[in-house]
């Protein structure tokens, strides 16, 4: 659980400074529960250069709550939470000065998306909260007030979150939350799982990712992996003492993820992931011929033109699937038909071998492929660049889906490969409801 705060003070000497503003945002990684938003009456005066910078002046404070007298509310929001923060160190300092002039010494972890951004950003020209939000599209208004900044904060750390695809920062989280062993008991946090779409990690008594999985209901998986029986079940059974997720709205998005995430962790209760996740191809090259001829051939090497599948009975389903929908000659399936065109009849025919392939294939496409995203009013993306997967990320703002740049700044990179392409082009022959948007700089 994650607190993001932000705060504005007076300004003045290191240590003597008070609390005009604060606002807290209680994350549990998916979705705000409980926020608090105030402005407090410092007891002295605001440096005037603040009063400038914020808009807040002493006159606007003169009834507002003391800092004694709303103290027990942050205590309670911020209770067992991590304090996120841009620049967390003065955040933090200030709150506890404040503390400590009530006689409480007020202590939490914190996390600072300063450094985190340095970490998983270290490309962005500033790693200021308005330059960067600015260069991420992260929108942005009221700045200089605690509730502007830190709606900023939270946009920021979700998208950090996302970034942290070797899951850095909740496995350290985690590992100091987490003290001994978990009662049986505590394995009934099934029940608070979603029932979207997503990602799920389990993991041990140290933090540690032991298996990682997708679904399309991850509450029902889990519960499922808590009452398989076998081995293997009951050992992942035994050792898993937490499990926590993300929620990607989209499927296609999830199997990517799963599978880039299995072969960067190598969580030990996950197979071991295949070099290839296909075992035949199709070829739509002409190979010296007149005609496009498609074969089904048992091959692991998806060269220019080629589309990969999991079996020879896929492969097969495809090319009938094709000659029905795009209305090919026999002889493209076979090489002893003769073509049945009226005009120019291997030039027709390779145009609607062609025109398939252009539909299911993303062969030196540069175009982001939406789809649902984790919440309303959001869309998922998947950026493509010259047939190859770049990323992928989630956006709210139609000037985000049509920017490139923007599209570039704000995505989480993956690693294409060979695999990626086989998955991306299996699920477009199985889902036609992906949108794609062709892409130019």
């Amino acid at each position: 659980m994650y607190a993001i705060l932000d705060i504005e003070s007076t300004g003045g000497k290191y240590n003597e400074e008070g609390i005009t503003e604060i606002a807290i945002h209680k994350f549990d990684g998916h979705q705000v529960v409980d926020q608090f938003i105030c402005l407090i009456n410092p007891e002295r005066e605001i440096q005037p250069f603040v009063a400038k910078l914020t808009g807040i002046n002493n006159k606007m404070l003169r009834s507002a709550p003391k800092f004694h007298e709303v103290a027990k509310r942050i205590v309670e929001i911020t209770e067992g939470t991590v304090l996120v923060a841009h620049n967390a160190q003065f955040d933090y300092r200030i709150l506890r000065t404040e503390f400590r002039r009530l006689g409480y010494d007020f202590q939490r972890k914190t996390l600072c998306t300063v450094d985190l951004s340095k970490q998983l950003i270290p490309d962005a020209e500033s790693h200021s909260l308005g330059k960067l939000a600015r260069s991420l599209g992260i929108p942005m208004s009221d700045r200089h007030r605690a509730n502007g900044d830190a709606l900023a904060t939270l946009k920021l750390f979700k998208l950090l979150l996302n970034k942290d695809s070797d899951k850095t920062i909740i496995t350290e989280v985690i590992r100091e939350e987490t003290h001994g062993e978990l009662s049986p008991t505590q394995l009934d946090m099934v029940t608070g799982l979603p029932t979207s779409t997503g990602v799920y990690y389990m993991h041990d008594k140290d933090g540690e990712i032991i298996f990682i999985g997708k679904s399309k209901n991850i509450q029902k998986r889990v519960n499922q992996h808590f009452t398989n029986v076998g081995n293997q079940a009951r050992k992942l059974q035994k050792t898993t003492k937490r499990v926590t997720y993300e929620n990607t709205g989209s499927e296609l998005l999830a199997i990517l993820k799963e599978y880039q995430e299995q072969k960067k962790n190598r969580p030990k209760f996950n197979h071991a992931l295949k070099k290839k996740l296909f075992s035949h191809t199709i070829d739509f090259s002409l190979n010296g011929s007149a005609h496009i001829v498609l074969k089904v051939k048992n091959d692991r090497e998806l060269t220019e033109n080629k589309m990969g599948f999991s079996s020879p009975s896929s492969a097969h389903n495809f090319i009938n699937k094709i000659t029905s929908e795009f209305e090919l000659c026999p002889s493209s399936k076979d090489t002893k038909e003769s073509c049945i065109s009226d005009e120019n009849p291997a030039t027709n025919c390779n145009e609607k071998v062609n025109a398939a392939f252009e539909k299911y294939s993303i062969e030196g496409k540069s175009i982001a492929l939406l789809d649902q995203g984790r919440e309303t009013g959001e869309r998922s993306f998947l950026l493509i660049k010259n047939g190859q997967l770049q990323g992928f990320g989630f956006v709210e703002l139609n000037h985000q889906i049509n920017n490139i740049h923007i599209l570039e700044s704000i995505m989480t990179q993956m690693q294409g490969d060979e695999n990626t392409k086989f998955i991306i082009e299996s699920y477009l022959r199985k889902n036609n409801r992906l949108k794609s948007i062709p892409l130019t700089n």
